[in-house]
């Protein structure tokens, strides 16, 4: 992984399933790097983490024993051919390990959607010794989550992990990541949650919002595995790094400034993925402009990658949004950033009818949008590409 210089989060219009993020990890062996921002406002009325409000904090080492089983080694092989006469003729195998949380005692797992992306052959390998195969049930790159299902795994051997409330994630709030770092599964590594409503790129690069920052020692091979709260929940699944740190082989590792996907959206697409083999996310299909203050503004002039500002055929272009419109407020909700917006239509389903309040030209109008769903990926650009407008 190579080293990451600033970038300002892109994002716009389509949303990622409840999860955050912008530099994406888009390999299937290593946690990777990301840029972030926050748009969170910090409570008036402090009050104790939940874990502790409610008596069931614990030691790490009794959430250690108490979740332990239900954390998985995910080892995958996939085969690429690397050209040779006519592109035929040579290939190369690639290996990857990242890690995973038992779901249900049906043996459905839930991981990153790049821990399994491209895998020819998925092994999953269990804290007591069980080395079993695993298939992939179906993924949702615009939330970088995906679930597997093990074979001939009995339901007794199985112990499926709870998945707490990522909203009522407080700065400050003691946490532990368990996975399987530079090969090595069942490795446990303490911190807080150093920043909430962080947003990170999947890795069809939309936008995942809700992420939680946390200086809790990540490094390749955590990717998947859990970020546990004091009771021993799942709030998140570690997905990427922030590092200036390399080796020879371009791979980050921990500089403090961790990724985990909120865990109310893990879940919420765990569930939908089982149910369906699909999960999908609502889309609006805008180019949004970060230099905007006040509300989540269309940019007014295509990107340098040519990319309109409104979508043809988009929800938005049929509902009437403009190049230069400002929206506002999403169901009377106010948007007062893109990343608030993004973060609004997360809690949306394609189908859903949403009334947006918009400024244009200094008049206030009021559109009712019927959101889309978020096609398989987005054309976005950095900042320094395209002077700072964003693809949703």
């Amino acid at each position: 992984m190579k080293g990451l210089s600033r970038l300002l989060p892109i994002i716009g219009g389509a949303i990622a399933g409840g999860a955050i993020a912008l530099a994406v990890a888009n390999g299937s062996t290593t946690t990777h790097s990301v840029t972030t921002t926050t748009v969170v406002q910090p409570s008036s009325a402090p009050t104790l983490p939940t874990s502790f409000s409610n008596g069931k904090a614990q030691t790490i080492n009794q959430i250690y024993r108490a979740v332990g089983p239900g954390v998985v080694d995910i080892t995958t092989s996939s085969t690429q051919n690397t050209g040779g006469v006519f592109g035929f003729g040579q290939t190369q195998q690639t290996e990857g390990e990242g890690a995973g949380v038992v779901f249900d005692k049906k043996g459905d797992i839930v991981t990153d959607e790049h821990v399994v992306s491209g895998a020819s052959k998925i092994t999953v390998n269990f804290p007591d010794g069980t080395k079993a195969p695993a298939t992939l049930v179906g993924s949702d790159t615009g939330a970088d989550t995906a679930v597997i299902r093990v074979q001939g795994v009995p339901a007794s051997q199985l112990h499926p992990l709870t998945f707490g409330d990522s909203s009522a994630v407080q700065v400050g709030d003691s946490v532990i990541a368990i996975g399987s770092p530079f090969g090595l599964p069942n490795t446990v590594t303490a911190g807080i949650v150093s920043a909430v409503g962080r947003t990170i790129n999947a890795p069809n690069q939309f936008t995942i919002p809700n992420a939680i920052q946390t200086d809790a020692p990540i490094n390749p091979g955590n990717s998947g595995g859990p970020l546990l709260n004091a009771a021993g929940q799942v709030i998140g699944l570690n997905d990427q790094i922030e590092t200036n740190n390399t080796n020879s082989q371009g791979e980050g590792s921990s500089s403090g400034v961790g990724f985990a996907t909120p865990s109310n959206s893990d879940a919420r697409i765990a569930r939908e993925i089982i149910a369906t083999g699909q999960a999908h996310n609502a889309w609006v299909g805008v180019s949004l402009d970060p230099t905007v203050s006040g509300g989540a503004g269309i940019a007014k002039s295509s990107t340098t990658g040519g990319v309109a500002p409104v979508q043809a055929g988009s929800p938005a272009a049929k509902a009437g949004l403009q190049p230069g419109d400002v929206i506002t407020a999403v169901n009377g909700a106010p948007v007062a950033s893109i990343n608030q917006f993004v973060a609004t239509i997360a809690n949306y389903a394609p189908g859903d009818t949403v009334t947006l309040t918009v400024n244009r030209n200094g008049s206030t109008k009021t559109i009712k949008l019927t959101l889309g769903s978020q096609p398989a990926s987005a054309t976005t650009q950095t900042q320094s590409q395209n002077n700072g407008f964003g693809v949703p």
